[in-house]
């Protein structure tokens, strides 16, 4: 049986949806049923835990062999998750994490996913890493700006990046946990199929909705002080402008086509999600 943590996720409710659709027994790990959108979905359990209570893990994690590990990437939520694995004989952990996951990264949640992918080799379980560029998903986040202004603001300047649908990830996250043994010790880099800048995504919005929309450009400190009057916390935020700076300086200027490899299907492109999700720009 698949263990999918972060469940009600983009990417997690994703792998899970796949995986009943494909007849796998999957056990969905959630904190809250009722957000649980393939509740009584035929193969899928429920299970309702929660990352900061090992005791709900263990309960979770027995009959379990494989381990689809998707969270906000706090390390003593992952580790816990990783050590309940270990404890009931799950044999391969497949975990999200960063491109550029290393001790010395002046992100703090590179450094988080360094310390977790650590903890994770040295347990000696078989393992699969997924690193997603940045996800399509997060410009939902920017809809409510550009209904109100027509446009949005962003302080990644001119920099590329290869742009994905955390659905694309979900479903290589699935496509692995269903047949775990080929993949194990392998990292895949998950990307859609075009390098694109946030002036591109401003064109292609534009298409889509039939008008004119702006992207504006700010500075990474402009960013992180309208993030955090906009509600986020002061560390996110932080952490958050950190990466926009590094994407304008092409820290995220890289393609892959893992996506395909691994599930037989392209990754959606950005054009293809906006068409999908136009209403919410509207």
């Amino acid at each position: 049986m698949i263990l999918v943590t972060g469940a009600t996720g983009k990417v997690g409710s994703e792998a899970v949806r796949l995986l009943a659709a494909q007849h796998r027994p999957t056990r969905a790990l959630v904190r809250d049923p009722a957000r649980a959108p393939y509740g009584g979905a035929a193969g899928v359990e429920i299970a309702v835990g929660d990352l900061d209570r090992p005791a709900t893990l263990d309960a979770a994690m027995r009959g379990i062999d494989t381990v689809v590990l998707v969270t906000p990437s706090w390390p003593v939520q992952e580790i816990a998750v990783i050590d309940s694995a270990l404890r009931h004989g799950v044999t391969h952990i497949v975990k999200i994490t960063n491109h550029k996951a290393t001790v010395d990264s002046p992100v703090d949640r590179r450094r988080d996913h360094a310390r977790i992918e650590a903890h994770l080799k040295a347990t000696g379980l078989a393992y699969t890493l997924l690193a997603p560029n940045l996800f399509m998903q997060n410009l939902l986040a920017v809809a409510p700006m550009i209904k109100q202004t027509g446009g949005f603001t962003m302080s990644a300047g001119d920099g590329r990046f290869g742009m994905v649908d955390a659905r694309d990830v979900g479903a290589t996250a699935a496509a692995i946990a269903a047949a775990p043994g080929e993949h194990a010790g392998r990292a895949y880099l998950l990307t859609g199929p075009e390098l694109l800048t946030y002036a591109d995504v401003a064109k292609e919005l534009t298409h889509a909705l039939g008008r004119e929309i702006e992207y504006r450009r700010i500075s990474p400190d402009e960013h992180r002080e309208a993030m955090i009057r906009a509600g986020v916390p002061e560390a996110v935020a932080t952490s958050n402008a950190q990466v926009f700076g590094l994407i304008a300086e092409g820290d995220a200027e890289w393609l892959s086509d893992d996506v395909a490899s691994v599930t037989g299907i392209p990754p959606r492109s950005l054009r293809t999600f906006l068409a999908e999700h136009v209403t919410a720009f509207s």
